[in-house]
């Protein structure tokens, strides 16, 4: 699929900013910070501010902005109206207890709890508007939750000041992503989806495509048909890995109580995850594209 800037940004800082609120609201139950006053004001607007600017972002890829509204009416069948409404119900809930930290030093541990909860759900919804599309054989798995959640608490522990928890969970994320990346090649090809069955005409043969549909691009072939080649995609990979990964572990192991260190970590693995999100939606093969002659690529 063609990689949407706003999408990319919506998916890694708005996943940056939930996971640092999971941090603050669950507070002490995961181990993080209870930060009370200026310190509180810091965190919290850091978190507030990452989570916002990923769900405005988000807007930008609506066909229509001015109908978002819409987009918290169909949460009965909608992962993206889920999401939507999760988003505000964590914004809203984390609010009391924000205040109190912030104004009156007296955080409110139960609704933090509730807003870290949801904040963690939100992000699983996120994840699952990508893995529920059958259509996208690369996406419908398991791999696609595991990264999203494992990126935003990793990087929710960097921002958080947790150096131990965010070392072990930015080896989880690296486990996550090699084993989306290996599994996921092969995905497209495993699914059995070919010109035959697209067509329904596999039963008479081999089906071959003699012209294409038009002679123009679509919205179609704008959106759901892109090509990345495999040696520039492996380059990506190493880079997501490199930044979004190994640099962050390194400062994080080498000055686990340096806040600069951990600054600096947190900025390496956004952009690292800015490059394994942009190849996330690069590689993702839809069966559309066997209309145009996209045969699935080998693993």
């Amino acid at each position: 699929m063609h990689p949407a800037p706003s999408l990319i940004v919506f998916t890694v800082f708005s996943g940056l900013g939930f996971g640092l609120l999971a941090w603050l609201g669950l507070g002490a139950a995961l181990g993080g910070p209870v930060p009370l006053g200026w310190a509180a004001f810091g965190w919290y607007g850091l978190g507030y501010g990452l989570a916002g600017a990923g769900l405005i972002a988000s807007a930008f890829h609506l066909g229509h902005p001015e109908r978002m509204l819409l987009a918290f009416t169909q949460w009965r069948s909608s992962w993206l109206s889920r999401e939507a409404v999760l988003a505000v119900a964590t914004l809203a809930l984390m609010a009391p207890h924000a205040f109190g930290s912030v104004f009156l030093s007296a955080p409110l541990p139960v609704f933090g709890a509730l807003g870290g909860a949801l904040a963690l759900v939100t992000v699983l919804a996120t994840a699952m508007i990508y893995a529920s599309i059958r259509a996208v054989p690369r996406w419908h798995h398991w791999t696609v939750p595991a990264v999203f959640l494992s990126a935003a608490l990793a990087g929710g522990a960097l921002l958080a000041g947790q150096a131990l928890a965010g070392a072990a969970l930015l080896a989880t994320l690296a486990a996550a992503l090699v084993a989306h990346w290996r599994i996921g090649d092969g995905r497209f090809r495993a699914s059995g989806s070919d010109a035959g069955t697209a067509t329904g005409l596999g039963g008479l043969g081999t089906v071959r495509l003699l012209e294409p549909p038009h002679s123009g691009r679509n919205y179609l072939l704008r959106e759901m048909v892109h090509v990345v080649g495999r040696r520039h995609a492996m380059k990506l990979r190493a880079i997501a890995l490199g930044a979004g990964v190994a640099l962050p572990l390194a400062l994080v192991l080498l000055a686990p109580a340096s806040p600069i260190a951990l600054g600096l970590a947190a900025l390496w693995h956004a952009a690292g995850m800015l490059a394994a999100r942009w190849l996330f939606f690069a590689e993702a093969e839809h069966v559309v594209g066997l209309y145009y002659g996209r045969e699935p690529a080998r693993a």
